[in-house]
């Protein structure tokens, strides 16, 4: 189990990672932190430098955290978080798969995430090497991913009230 634990959070986190240092930095093919702006911008999250640059850090900040096991369910809930707003503001209207660009890759993302966050990192772990994994207790693990849940929910209900006011001109 403990090495399963181990794949499975290199994988997801080092993606995850990987993933938001494409909108940070324009790593990896990305575009980088002034033209994911503009498309934040352009989804009604604004300002669109504060808003990409929150989820890109919750993504490379989330994602090493879970790569490291480390932390315990504070890397997974900012994944998750980040995963709502992404599944509801981009993908939702797309469907379910990722060919037509639904919200196949973020479920996927915040369901590992989750999954993480409720079994805790395995014996190879920063957190077990450092005697950290008893303070995540299971009502600890619970609360920590309702207030991912709740940050997604409030972006996305900024997002919507910010999208009904007119541009200034």
């Amino acid at each position: 189990m403990n090495t399963g634990l181990l794949l499975l959070r290199l994988v997801l986190g080092l993606l995850m990672a990987a993933h938001g240092s494409q909108k940070l930095f324009g790593w990896f093919g990305g575009h980088g932190l002034a033209a994911v702006s503009g498309m934040f911008e352009s989804l009604g999250f604004r300002p669109g430098r504060f808003f990409a640059s929150a989820a890109a850090l919750s993504e490379v900040g989330g994602g090493l955290l879970m790569a490291l096991g480390f932390l315990g369910p504070v890397g997974p809930a900012l994944v998750l978080a980040v995963m709502i707003v992404a599944a509801i503001s981009v993908h939702w209207q797309n469907g379910l798969f990722a060919m037509s660009n639904g919200i196949e890759v973020p479920l996927l993302y915040a369901t590992g995430a989750t999954v993480l966050a409720l079994t805790g990192p395995g014996a190879y772990s920063l957190d077990a090497v450092l005697g950290l994994a008893p303070l995540w207790t299971p009502a600890f693990r619970l609360s920590v991913l309702a207030i991912g849940i709740i940050g997604g929910v409030a972006n996305l209900a900024i997002r919507r009230a910010s999208a009904r006011k007119p541009a200034a001109a």
